[in-house]
């Protein structure tokens, strides 16, 4: 298989990964406004399920480094298979609800706020687990925690923001905030648990027996098994709007079916890239740079599509400096392992 060995290289990684990341959210704004966001998911998890078995057979089974996916696979033990699923099935929950809060609150709020959250709980948590494996996370972690005091700041200054936008144009506040701050709580999670899956030798902290791309797949199949009750519970009682059934799925257009499955293997690419570089930049600082996804969704949703038009004075002087923030904690974050 294929894995970063140079740390330089493996920030550039995490770069493409957090743009991925940021990115696929644009795909469900493409959709048209009447195929809603539980329809569109469907079509994610099949992006997602189809990239993991394309690197899989591919980058996963070619180089050098570890072993390659199809004889990796027959050595699956039950541990690794759990966690990875475990994994997937943490990360879906919390995406599903982050999905649900980009429909009600837009992109530039529920990344910034439920992205930002599992950023942090997420090197934290991420740095607990590389230093249980007895492995050293940080090699400078003053400048690491200096880099998530920032960002907490820049997560405060997001909600205000939205905050005052929502009182412009009489929005849901409450709810969009709430949903982007549980979406980003179970998100926070599945890094740490999918790294676990790992075979320690080529990963710090790992645990298991997998190679990252065979851990990628069993993730996957994690987020089939927690969106087919998950994803019908939206339908049937959804955060707007009137309920679906299936029906409403299977007789929408090609293109939105296809915006699903776009934005699924965007974000699967994205997983893909931080998980070719987590052997040489370490699970915290890979996981730090890789979800600073809200950095790559402000600018999409706040110049794109102008989802701060018409908000009051003064909200645009809070979205600079916040993004500001977000851009300096990247920085010193990036720098915490040089």
């Amino acid at each position: 298989m294929v894995l970063i060995q140079d740390y330089t290289l493996a920030i550039i990684f995490c770069g493409l990964a957090m743009i991925c990341w940021g990115s696929w959210p644009n795909t469900q704004k493409l959709a048209s406004k009447a195929w809603r966001f539980q329809l569109y998911y469907w079509d994610m998890i099949i992006g997602i399920i189809l990239m993991s078995l394309i690197a899989a057979f591919t980058v996963g089974s070619l180089g050098s480094a570890g072993q390659p996916f199809i004889r990796n696979l027959q050595q699956a033990d039950t541990t690794s298979i759990f966690n990875a699923v475990l994994g997937g099935l943490l990360w879906n929950t919390g995406n599903l609800l982050l999905v649900a809060a980009i429909a009600v609150a837009g992109m530039s709020v529920a990344f910034p706020i439920g992205g930002g959250i599992a950023w942090i709980l997420g090197i934290l948590i991420n740095y607990i687990v590389v230093l249980i494996s007895g492995n050293t996370p940080s090699n400078k972690p003053v400048l690491l925690w200096s880099g998530v005091a920032i960002i907490i700041v820049a997560i405060f200054l997001s909600g205000k923001s939205y905050d005052q936008l929502s009182k412009k144009q009489k929005k849901p506040s409450l709810k969009g905030i709430l949903l982007s701050v549980f979406g980003g709580l179970f998100i926070a999670f599945y890094y740490g648990v999918l790294v676990r899956s790992l075979d320690g030798v080529l990963v710090e902290g790992g645990t298991g027996h997998f190679t990252p791309y065979t851990a990628i797949v069993f993730l996957s199949l994690g987020t089939i098994i927690g969106t087919i009750p998950m994803n019908y519970y939206f339908m049937r009682k959804p955060v707007e709007g009137p309920p679906m059934t299936m029906k409403d799925y299977f007789s929408g257009h090609w293109r939105n079916h296809m915006t699903g499955v776009l934005g699924g293997m965007i974000w699967c690419l994205g997983m893909i890239f931080s998980f070719m570089a987590v052997g040489a930049a370490s699970p915290a600082i890979a996981y730090g740079l890789s979800n600073a996804a809200p950095v790559a969704a402000f600018l999409w949703g706040v110049f794109i599509w102008k989802e701060f038009k018409g908000a009051p004075r003064g909200t645009n002087r809070i979205l600079t400096i916040m993004f500001t923030l977000y851009l300096i904690g990247l920085f010193v974050i990036t720098m915490s392992n040089v």
